[in-house]
């Protein structure tokens, strides 16, 4: 509390029936220090702070923000009368497969819980499960390390080398550094079903329909209402962005310019993937479909017994793979043909995904399963020979890492080490940014940084600065305060 001051704080809620907004506005005014909490009902929120002149600025602006609020709806209330609202889990079942033969299971690691988050590049596999825990595997199963987030992980995404995870408490956690922090905070009326990110634009589908995108400073760039509900899938790239619901897969443009296609799918679209030209989508009609990104006709249909809960191609589509509500995984080739089916031997197939002959399963039992789909693996297995599955174990000692909520979480040193690069939290364009001070980079461009530990006038050392399309950069390695 600044001295001889009065602190003041208000706060507003505004709650809409029928699933719409459900969030929070808290201004406190400590002298010259207005610091503003927002986010969903019940949670903790975002916190910005901003030091002014005098304290008559610092009221004035305060007064300003709740202004704007209160004509959007917002009113005075009472913190933690208004229970929050729940957030959707994907109710799922699992009926036992009606395959004659299992698969050639190598490994397989129990997670402890639900799960549907899996990403696979060519380190390590990912993991998240619905207790907020993200483990990553190297490919013959060891755990390598444990992310604790705050809330169940929806799904992880990868972009380029940059690893993200969609929880349910509508933040985006990137994980590609020592250090895991929020990159992205979505509205609070955004139930998150599933999200893609390229080239640091986020794409969200949600439980209404709807999809949202915010650019690589966490803010909005627009939101398009699809025809459908419950929109599971969400793919994006240069060309379109390509969202599938219950009504089926709808294109549109980058920059939210419209429509550019919308192709009903038989049965509600469940899961989703692409390849360079074309976008496939699972079906809760047994269905996988292979949609055109130029003009959306459907160009394949891949035939299940049982809905679709997820997909998969090797590259360029050659092979697609399908899981079922049965516990069955399937393999076509690219015109539809079915190559083969077999049971996982544990749980119905959440999420997939195909690297160098093996595929790899994230199942309704919380497990992440390697199956071995190389030509002879699978030709022995319908013969009935497959190898002993291996149950993997947490390491006694695992590092584990979780999201830092304050500055004062880390590390200080007193001068930057050699080859850090040193950036700078200021005010620019009413928002607190970070830029990059040392020489060598662009001092206009932003640094996608951790909101929570951002102060005015702080300076940090990171390990590596990675420029991204769209004009900014993405931090690797270790984040440290500089003292």
């Amino acid at each position: 509390m600044s001295a001889g001051s009065t602190v003041s704080t208000t706060y507003l809620e505004l709650s809409q029936e029928g699933g719409g907004a459900h969030k929070f506005y808290e201004v406190t005014v400590d002298g010259q220090v207005v610091t503003v909490r927002y986010g969903r009902i019940g949670a903790a929120g975002q916190v910005q702070t901003s030091t002014f002149p005098t304290p008559a600025r610092a009221q004035a602006a305060a007064a300003k923000k709740l202004g704007e609020k209160v004509r959007k709806g917002y009113a005075p209330a009472v913190p933690g009368l208004r229970a929050p609202r729940s957030v959707t889990r994907r109710q799922v079942t699992s009926a036992p497969s009606t395959a004659r033969a299992v698969a050639p299971v190598l490994w397989r690691f129990g997670t402890g819980s639900s799960a549907f988050g899996i990403h696979v590049d060519d380190d390590r596999c990912w993991v998240g499960n619905q207790a907020g825990d993200v483990y990553t595997l190297d490919h013959e199963g060891t755990v390598l390390a444990r992310f604790g987030l705050p809330d169940g992980v929806k799904c992880l995404v990868a972009d380029d080398f940059w690893i993200y995870a969609g929880c349910d408490d509508g933040k985006v956690y990137d994980l590609s550094s020592k250090l895991p922090f929020a990159a992205y905070d979505i509205a609070a009326d955004v139930d998150i079903f599933w999200l893609d990110i390229h080239e640091g634009v986020l794409d969200v589908s949600d439980r209404e329909g709807r999809l949202t995108v915010i650019d690589h400073e966490d803010e909005h760039q627009w939101t398009r209402r699809s025809q459908g509900e419950h929109a599971w899938m969400v793919r994006a790239d240069d060309r379109a962005v390509y969202h599938g619901h219950d009504r089926g897969v709808t294109a549109y443009a980058p920059d939210g310019g419209g429509e550019l296609w919308h192709t009903p799918t038989r049965g509600g679209v469940l899961f989703g993937w692409q390849e360079d030209d074309t976008v496939y989508a699972g079906t809760s009609h047994r269905v996988v479909q292979r949609l055109s990104k130029a003009t959306g006709t459907v160009e394949a249909t891949y035939a299940c017994d049982s809905a679709v809960y997820s997909c998969a191609t090797s590259p360029g589509g050659r092979f697609v793979f399908a899981g079922d509500s049965a516990s069955s995984v399937y393999c076509f080739d690219r015109n539809g043909t079915r190559l083969w089916k077999l049971g996982t031997g544990g749980g119905s197939a959440l999420s997939m995904q195909y690297r160098d002959e093996r595929l790899y399963l994230v199942t309704t039992d919380g497990s992440l399963v390697c199956v071995d789909a190389s030509e002879a693996a699978v030709t022995a297995a319908q013969q009935g020979t497959v190898p002993v599955v291996r149950d993997v174990k947490l390491a006694a000692a695992l590092p584990t890492y979780a999201p830092a909520t304050a500055a004062a979480a880390v590390t200080t040193v007193e001068r930057a080490p050699s080859g850090a690069i040193v950036v700078e939290c200021v005010q620019s364009e009413g928002r607190l940014r970070v830029h990059v001070v040392s020489e060598g980079y662009d001092e206009s461009w932003k640094v996608q940084f951790p909101r929570a530990i951002r102060e005015p006038g702080a300076r940090y050392v990171v390990d590596a600065l990675h420029p991204a399309a769209g004009g900014f950069y993405r931090v690797r390695g270790e984040i440290r305060r500089l003292l």
